[in-house]
């Protein structure tokens, strides 16, 4: 796991660096968090410890800039001059941690390993939702027009009727598509449908 500091302030970066690196950690160092952005970092496992006040893109700008592109990558902020309102939108908006400067090793190792486990159930769910999309592409087409009307609380009969199928084909549309995505009742369907961002109003039909 890599950490990414993020400071404008050059003795700390260098002072975070030989503590993190002292401790185990791979590091990588970055001025601002335009540098940061121009680094490519890729899909890197690890956190970044991220100031608030630096020029060019703020710490704060920075978060949205980063969440807006779907990264899964804890932040630990770090400011020397912080309010309760920063702190607040900052927690709000997904980062694991606030901490003042001066930063004690103890609590900065915390947040960290919070970070860290932050990140691997990120990742552990995102690789189940891309495992998830895999399965739902082997859906045909009609087997996707009965799971998006299943998990909408229709009943079978009624889903025939809106598709000018029989009751029968329609349980064997509903029993195949069960078995691609590995669903084993209407709750796993549904569930299954929010993962995916299909439209499930109602999930309390019964099956016929």
């Amino acid at each position: 796991m890599r950490i990414h500091i993020i400071d404008d302030d050059d003795a700390l970066r260098t002072a975070l660096a030989r503590l993190l690196g002292a401790c185990g950690y791979a590091v990588s160092v970055y001025e601002s968090g335009d540098a940061f952005v121009r680094a490519e970092t890729g899909g890197e496992a690890g956190c970044i410890l991220l100031d608030v006040d630096m020029p060019g893109l703020s710490g704060l700008q920075l978060q949205d800039y980063l969440r807006a592109r779907g990264s899964i990558l804890p932040i630990v902020f770090l400011t020397g001059n912080g309010d309760i309102a920063m702190s607040v939108r900052a927690i709000k908006a997904g980062a694991e941690d606030f901490l003042p400067k001066p930063i004690g090793k103890d609590a900065l190792l915390d947040a960290i390993g919070r970070a860290m486990q932050r990140y691997e159930a990120a990742a552990a769910q995102n690789s189940a939702l891309l495992d998830l999309r895999k399965k739902a592409d082997t859906l045909t087409v009609r087997e996707r027009e009965v799971f998006a009307l299943v998990v909408q609380g229709m009943l079978n009969k009624q889903i025939a009727f809106e598709l000018g199928n029989t009751e029968r084909t329609v349980k064997a549309h509903r029993h195949s598509l069960m078995e691609k995505l590995g669903a084993g009742s209407l709750a796993e369907l549904v569930q299954m449908a929010n993962r995916l961002g299909i439209a499930s109003p109602g999930s309390g039909a019964a099956a016929e």
